[in-house]
């Protein structure tokens, strides 16, 4: 079931692992928070919620809408529809451990993407962001004297 507050919205899917010879179901959940409006968030976890040892995976909200219609991303993250006229999308994901081929669908991805455009329009990202508090922090030094040493 998906979740939406003013502050984010979540999905619960289910990927598919290619494996060599067969797929293995996947359950995740994407997940966009207002605070960070350029991110999405891939977790990978049972019943889409991610555990305390869960994994989650960052990935541009700009390259999950360009991958819904041509193959897009470069190094670590790369996505892409299938040739056919299906509801395949295909992702990929490299790390320093392995890379790995999921299958997703395409109109669970594309509605996701919507939702988050009622949140934050595409190219108003930089207003959401809460920048002056942000700024401030970082030239205190998280609250800290930036004199003191």
């Amino acid at each position: 079931m998906a979740h939406r507050s003013p502050s984010g919205y979540s999905v619960p899917t289910t990927l598919h692992l290619v494996g060599p010879t067969s797929w293995t179901e996947v359950p995740a959940a994407l997940s966009y928070a207002v605070r960070d409006p350029f991110a999405v968030r891939i977790g990978f976890g049972e019943g889409g919620e991610v555990a305390a040892d869960g994994i989650t995976w960052l990935v541009g909200r700009e390259l999950l809408a360009a991958g819904l219609e041509r193959p897009a991303g470069d190094g670590d993250v790369r996505i892409w529809p299938a040739r056919t006229t299906g509801d395949v999308l295909y992702l990929h994901l490299r790390a320093p451990s392995g890379e790995a081929l999921f299958e997703l669908s395409r109109a669970t991805v594309a509605a996701f993407l919507q939702r988050t455009e009622e949140l934050v329009p595409s190219g108003q990202e930089t207003a959401a962001l809460d920048v002056d508090d942000a700024l401030a922090a970082l030239l205190s030094g998280g609250g800290a004297d930036p004199g003191a040493r």
